[in-house]
């Protein structure tokens, strides 16, 4: 008798796998599907097959695929499956630690056994970080440079000793260093602050390498890497991706198949890691760090470099720079020439009575190296770089930076990633306006790439080529909820439309109405932090929900309690918007407060909107607005997150149902029930509400 949840392995040697065998395992992949579904706990799901089905297409076919899959379908053993049927080693890029640690302790070890049977072998698996991520136990066991002295130092009594938080925190990581068998940061319980993790990490600039370094043969970092070699499959994240793809030397061993998971996030990542920043912290650290080592002049011209750039940055005005002005050219000019210098003398001084040399030296040097690189990139002025001033207090009081970045990453990934390896990229959103189309341009594929969505026997072999662009497919394969029945998108068509300024009166009440009709359970995402706070303020006065507020507690520990506590609101910005998976009853009401357009002033999205518009395009709907519809996709996904869930999402900007692009707006988001009455959906909460298992809070004060 055959068990339908375990497939039976295949005639034949226990070890050797038959010659037709990709296209048996093919042909056995529903039956694959059905046994990882069953190891996992959970439900097969039409899309879900569907997808599995795609990718096994596309790695078969050496295509690069979009698989829009919406919450629920079980994505993640849709392409484990096929990945590890087909045998080649697989790289998995997620953007999230959440979705990291599920595929490492839960999906991949439970897939692998249930597959065990019928693949006749056992792949192996693996989870790589940047290096920075793991402990140094050159730093744990002989000391770190100091940011406040000269040479080297212990850092416990350097940060106030056992007693101080920091000392405590170092302290605990030095005894962590003993125990720990990954040195993953991720790994130690509770964690510590970031400046108190930089006292025993390192960056790969910073770090001495195996060969030279005494703890070369336990390195955590280096061991990771050795594992991640030998997997056959690898989990990784969208940063070690993106340095992978924009850097000459590979981070990410070699791979057939890449799956990028969250792929919506793929741009902003890959964006965040090309950009650099020239600060006035940085050009200090770099002059500490080379005072013991460099020749007193090189340190001399890089505090004078220093200091007149503090000067002008002191009274610089935020926004974007086309063309670095004279004055501060001349500054960046000798912040580079003094880097240089600094470099080369750090490569020539030998003091031999220092001790632990080498480790002060790398990271001396890799300080000056990133101001040069910087400083460089900076003067270049590339029409393909954005250069902005940015003003922010993480650069200390009444002091600003110079940022650079690409203004377009498109090309950089349509060079790097697709060559020589099949690409899946999936996410619940990936469609806007109802297409692939703006979302694959962005990520590097072409209009003129593009397949049919469906593959068909008769579907001809793409002629691939060197100068070919990379060939693609779409798939939407929809979402297991019933998305009409089980919720509401509602309109606030009365109001008017929101301004610059925080403060809505008109908006607020409706807020207040909306909470009140929900019974709590509101989950408000806001434009701003400005808003969030100013909203907060308003429904704490009028309200006795408890109102939980991003920024008074860590996000977990406020997701946890708005999770737990039915009356409970929780607001908040950007992170709220992606980052809140609350199934049930909590959560029945999400509120957006406004159509998220980035600001007019955002130097980056402003100059790649006039790119756009100066080749032809439309920049306000090809930057602006996809941007703020991939937001509004991905917030109003926070309501349903199982069968069972009802709600609403009520948008309290009146121009997504009186504007012209009100309807792009609207496809891009899950198919719920529309409507702009007011009272309608007063009913309708009010209606939920006295469903739901919890008892009704008091919603508002006499």
């Amino acid at each position: 008798m055959t068990n339908d949840s375990q497939p039976q392995p295949l005639p034949g040697d226990d070890e050797a796998a038959p010659a037709d065998a990709p296209a048996v395992k093919r042909s056995r992949l529903p039956d694959l599907l059905h046994a990882a579904v069953a190891a996992v706990g959970g439900v097969e799901r039409p899309g879900q097959v569907r997808m599995a089905e795609a990718v096994a297409d596309a790695v078969d076919h050496g295509e690069h695929l979009l698989v829009q899959a919406g919450t629920g379908t079980g994505k993640s053993l849709a392409y484990l499956v096929p990945a590890l049927a087909h045998g080649d080693k697989v790289v998995v890029a997620t953007a999230t630690l959440a979705l990291q640690r599920q595929l490492v302790e839960r999906d991949l070890p439970r897939t692998v056994d249930a597959l065990h049977p019928v693949l006749r072998r056992r792949p192996e698996f693996a989870m790589l970080k940047g290096r920075s991520n793991y402990l140094c136990l050159h730093r744990a066991h002989e000391g770190t440079p100091s940011e406040e002295g000269e040479g080297l130092f212990d850092p416990v009594e350097a940060l106030g000793g056992p007693t101080g938080k920091l000392g405590r925190d170092v302290l605990r990581l030095r005894e962590w260093a003993d125990e720990t068998e990954t040195g993953d940061r991720d790994d130690l319980t509770p964690g510590v602050s970031d400046k108190a993790w930089a006292q025993l990490s390192v960056t790969s600039k910073e770090c001495l390498g195996a060969t030279r370094c005494a703890y070369g043969q336990e390195c955590f970092a280096e061991k990771a890497r050795e594992r991640a070699k030998l997997a056959d499959v690898v989990v990784t994240n969208h940063a070690m991706l993106a340095i992978d793809a924009i850097e000459g030397a590979p981070v990410l061993p070699e791979h057939a198949m890449l799956i990028v998971d969250e792929a919506h996030e793929l741009v902003n990542r890959v964006t965040g890691a090309a950009t650099a920043e020239l600060t006035v912290g940085a050009v200090n650290r770099a002059v500490k760090r080379a005072a013991r080592l460099a020749n007193e002049k090189a340190v001399d011209a890089l505090q004078a470099a220093a200091e007149s750039y503090h000067g002008l940055m002191e009274t610089a005005q935020p926004g974007r720079v086309e063309e670095l002005p004279e004055y501060l050219s001349y500054a960046v000019s000798a912040i580079r020439d003094a880097a240089r210098q600094v470099i080369t003398s750090l490569g020539e001084t030998r003091d031999k009575a220092l001790t632990d040399e080498d480790a002060v030296r790398k990271q001396a040097m890799a300080s000056a190296d990133t101001l040069h690189e910087t400083a460089e990139r900076l003067l270049a002025e590339s029409e393909y770089d954005v250069v902005w001033i940015e003003r922010s207090d993480r650069f200390g009081p009444g002091t600003a930076s110079l940022r650079v970045a690409p203004l377009n990453v498109a090309g950089l990934l349509r060079e790097n990633l697709y060559k020589e390896r099949s690409v899946v990229l999936t996410s619940a959103t990936l469609k806007l306006g109802g297409d692939f189309n703006g979302v694959a341009g962005s990520l590097g594929l072409p209009g003129e790439g593009r397949l049919a969505d469906v593959r068909t026997p008769q579907d001809p072999e793409p002629a691939f080529g060197e100068d070919a662009p990379p060939y693609w497919r779409g798939i939407d394969v929809g979402s297991p909820f019933d998305y009409p029945r089980q919720g509401i998108l509602y309109v606030a068509k009365h109001l008017p439309p929101p301004g610059r300024e925080p403060d809505r009166p008109e908006m607020l009440a409706e807020l207040e109405e909306l909470i009140g009709a929900a019974g709590g359970r509101t989950l408000g995402l806001f434009s701003s932090m400005r808003a969030a706070q100013a909203a907060a303020e308003a429904m704490r006065e009028r309200l006795d929900n408890r109102i939980l507020l991003q920024g008074e507690d860590t996000l977990g520990e406020l997701i946890r309690d708005f999770a737990s506590e039915p009356a409970a609101c929780l607001f908040g910005t950007l992170s709220l918007w992606q980052g809140v998976d609350v199934p049930g009853s909590a959560c029945q009401l999400v509120v957006m407060d406004r159509i998220p357009f980035p600001r007019p002033d955002d130097p980056l999205m402003s100059a790649r909107q006039k790119a756009v518009e100066e080749a032809g395009g439309n920049g306000f709907m090809a930057v602006a607005a996809n941007h703020a519809a991939l937001l509004m996709a991905q917030g109003a996904g926070r309501l349903v997150r199982a069968v069972d869930d009802r709600g609403v999402v009520a948008v309290l900007d009146p121009r997504l149902a009186t504007a012209r692009y009100g309807s792009y707006f609207r496809s891009s988001m899950p198919e719920f029930w529309y409507t702009t009455d007011r009272n309608q959906v007063r009913r309708s909460l009010a209606a939920i509400d006295a469903s739901a298992p919890e008892p009704r809070p008091v919603a508002k004060r006499g």
